[in-house]
């Protein structure tokens, strides 16, 4: 159960956290570029074991609080733990302790899907043994078994996003990054994703921490939530304390309130950005 130390409303507390020891912990994490705070002293823990939902409207923080919690950008200030382990000072540590799914398919289009399988394992320092049986369960887990000696280049999107998920669970991580996992895919396989996903979580315990805009999703498959905006968390708890902290009768609805309605100029459509400049409603 989520924990808060200091009210939401006092602007500056922006922390928020678990009783259980926390797989993930930021503190005071910032990252400035030359005209921009992308994001703003954010401070949080995620407990082990949970299925965590990270929402903002494009050019939150979102995307950049990733980049920083998986080592692929320094934060300007404050500091990151995964597992324990400091993630600028102990980053091959903390790198071993997660898989991620990127938005961007990131598999290798001129290797089948048992070569992509089997060279993230070799990185991961998995001997032979140890990679053949888990691309074998994981590939059949997510149904890529049959068509493993195919080029990823011949497989469509929720094929790909599938062998990702594969992929990124192949050295079993402690923590799951996936940042918009199931952006552009129909229902069912929507679904299917997700159920890997939960099959995970129960199997290994292992902690979850996604983002995405689609709220029902989220609704469904978040144990805690936390809402950033203009860099800085607005909102966290459970879906149910952040309905309420909107009046709200579903996530929809409190996001929607607690992050304004207008179209972001910076983010619109070419269409939009002109009616916007016009002032056009």
């Amino acid at each position: 159960m989520l924990q808060y130390k200091k009210p939401l409303s006092t602007g500056t507390a922006n922390y928020f956290s678990f009783t259980m020891e926390p797989m993930i912990k930021a503190r005071g994490l910032t990252k400035r570029f030359s005209n921009l705070t992308a994001v703003d002293a954010i401070t949080f823990d995620v407990a082990k074991a949970r299925i965590f939902a990270f929402l903002g409207p494009n050019g939150a923080g979102k995307s950049t609080t990733i980049r920083m919690m998986t080592t692929l950008t320094a934060p300007t200030q404050g500091n990151v733990f995964l597992n324990g382990y400091d993630c600028m000072l102990e980053k091959d540590m903390a790198r071993r302790s997660f898989g991620i799914v990127f938005q961007d398919p990131s598999s290798d289009e001129e290797l089948t899907a048992y070569e992509n399988m089997d060279f993230h394992g070799i990185v991961y320092g998995l001997n032979t043994v140890q990679r053949r049986k888990r691309i074998g369960r994981l590939l059949e887990l997510v149904g890529l078994w049959d068509r493993k000696d195919e080029y990823v280049k011949v497989y469509s999107q929720g094929m790909r996003r599938r062998l990702e998920m594969a992929r990124a669970l192949m050295h079993r991580p402690k923590i799951l990054f996936l940042d918009e996992p199931t952006l552009g895919l129909d229902p069912q396989t929507r679904n299917l994703i997700w159920d890997y996903i939960r099959k995970m979580n129960r199997e290994y315990g292992m902690t979850v921490f996604f983002t995405t805009h689609y709220m029902d999703e989220a609704q469904q498959m978040a144990q805690e939530i936390a809402v950033i905006d203009m860099g800085r968390i607005i909102a966290a708890g459970t879906c149910s304390q952040i309905m309420e902290k909107a009046d709200a009768s579903n996530l929809e609805e409190a996001f929607l309130s607690l992050t304004g309605r207008p179209i972001r100029p910076e983010y619109a459509s070419s269409t939009d950005r002109m009616r916007i400049i016009r002032g056009i409603r």
